[in-house]
């Protein structure tokens, strides 16, 4: 059994838009469970911690660089009026390349596998609970889900923000490390079928109380620990 593995990143990839340094600060306060090495003249940098911590990491650099496809498309399309605009506010090149990447003060994004953020809100709904000072919001694309925990006003406590980011950050490493997912196709995909999986799923749910369900239109996703999905899925396809 591995409980720690390295990997060497080459970071050089985002150089043109970001400042390396910053982006790695900003890797380090998202991911705490990651142990970071010194980030070589190449662009390089190894990265010490357990697979799931690794995921994060992945899924915080996909969600990097979708980030500034979008941006970058964006700009194509803007009138040259627009741009003129911004060139008259005479920003720094770098201020504006760092943009996406600093999410302010009393700001923070913690980057989650979505299957673990709908177990999370569906069986650890505490773990998002916040009183009037901190406001959550989450961008749910495919595999992966970014989750902004902010304050809600120029008063409001920026450390209270920050226990809440790693409340979400512990939370989720802990369920990654016992979830599992199971997918059950429908084979005939009418709704009579569809119909008779739900009754079924529905009749079974009381049997797995950890389970969670989420019925698609070609599928069932069911996820939770290896044995009780291990046991649904046998009973549905029974």
């Amino acid at each position: 059994v591995f409980w720690s593995v390295t990997s060497v990143l080459n970071m050089s990839v985002f150089q043109d838009q970001f400042v390396l340094e910053d982006l790695i600060q900003e890797l380090k306060r998202n991911i705490t469970a990651l142990s970071f090495g010194p980030l070589q003249s190449n662009g390089h940098i190894s990265v010490e911690g357990s697979f799931p911590a690794m995921k994060l990491l992945r899924d915080f650099l996909l969600l990097k660089a979708k980030s500034l496809s979008e941006k970058d498309n964006r700009e194509e399309s803007e009138s040259h009026q627009r741009s003129k605009r911004r060139l008259q506010q005479h920003r720094p090149t770098t201020e504006m390349s760092n943009s996406i990447c600093d999410t302010g003060v009393g700001q923070h994004m913690v980057v989650l596998d979505t299957d673990t953020y709908h177990y999370m809100k569906s069986f650890s709904p505490r773990t998002f609970l916040v009183n009037d000072d901190v406001v959550i919001s989450d961008i749910i694309d495919g595999d992966v889900t970014a989750v902004h925990i902010k304050s809600a006003g120029s008063g409001s406590d920026a450390g209270q923000v920050l226990r809440v980011k790693e409340k979400i950050e512990n939370q989720s490493l802990k369920f990654h490390n016992i979830l599992r997912k199971e997918r059950i196709y429908f084979e005939q995909h009418t709704r009579d079928e569809k119909r008779k999986y739900k009754r079924v799923c529905e009749s079974l749910k009381p049997h797995y109380p950890h389970v969670l369900i989420i019925l698609c239109d070609t599928h069932i996703d069911v996820i939770g620990n290896s044995s009780d999905v291990f046991k649904f899925t046998k009973e549905v396809s029974s």
